[in-house]
């Protein structure tokens, strides 16, 4: 938290304060990646390689649930992809670029509570008590929608995208960059995405956003989630209705959050 208060601070101060965050934010991304770098054969062949593999968890319990209702297209991944590097520096470039975005995602807790520290001194007392737990909540709900995106849509993604093909003339030899590419946009934005009710909590909390809003354009809220459900995963119906049902829920969730915000807030007024 800032030294002084924030009303005695100049904003040439604010900038510096501003600037500390950020590197330190900067500092635990590198050291995380670094982590990440040193561990390369875990985060590749355990983490990254895994969904195309028919052992990938997910691969496996979906065979088995297809095998048992006698559903064969619910078994995916059966042959594992080929993975290629056509590129001289290509392995080791991704090397670098899949431990840095690694290091982002150990160290999300951290940068948040670092952006948590720096707007917390604008807050009143009041407003600081009741967003307490923002760092947890906030932290927890990325690593959910990381989790949820690698190991639900990612390996559908891949399946998808995989076994996809436009004549049997063509041979499907994926490239590293390609692969990395689209698994890293995938789980990311899944994290991104969860961060919903967060959001909902702060555009409350500064007057942007009622329940009376949230619940007025539900069905509007619909047609954006199956949007974003057709942008984070391939284009089969089964995918997207999987993400949008979390997502569903996420946001009547944040009704909830806004409604109990709102009740507060009145509550204060009236006290």
């Amino acid at each position: 938290m800032s030294k002084k208060n924030e009303n005695e601070m100049s904003f040439l101060e604010h900038l510096e304060e501003l600037r500390w965050h950020l590197i330190r934010s900067i500092l635990a991304i590198f050291v995380c990646a670094i982590v990440a770098f040193v561990f390369k054969d875990i985060i590749f062949d355990q983490v990254i390689l895994a969904p195309k593999s028919p052992d990938f968890v997910i691969n496996r319990l979906l065979c088995e649930l297809g095998q048992k209702f006698n559903l064969k297209n619910l078994c995916i991944n059966s042959v594992p992809l080929e993975i290629i590097s056509v590129k001289m520096a290509g392995q080791f470039t991704m090397h670098i670029m899949v431990s840095l975005i690694g290091g982002l995602i150990i160290a999300f807790p951290y940068i948040f509570y670092e952006f948590w520290r720096f707007i917390a001194p604008a807050l009143h007392g009041k407003e600081r008590k009741h967003a307490r737990g923002a760092v947890f909540y906030s932290s927890m709900l990325f690593l959910m929608g990381v989790s949820f995106g690698y190991f639900l849509i990612s390996p559908l993604t891949v399946h998808f995208l995989g076994s996809y093909s436009v004549s049997p003339e063509v041979d499907n030899k994926i490239n590293l960059i390609s692969y990395v590419s689209t698994m890293t946009s995938v789980v990311l934005a899944s994290g991104v995405i969860f961060e919903l009710p967060v959001l909902v909590f702060f555009l409350t909390q500064i007057g942007l956003v009622t329940p009376a809003f949230l619940r007025k354009y539900r069905r509007h809220s619909l047609v954006v989630i199956l949007l974003l459900s057709a942008i984070i995963t391939p284009p089969d119906v089964f995918s997207q209705v999987l993400v949008a049902l979390p997502l569903l829920v996420l946001y009547e969730i944040g009704i909830g959050i806004s409604k109990r915000i709102e009740r507060r807030q009145e509550a204060e007024l009236a006290g």
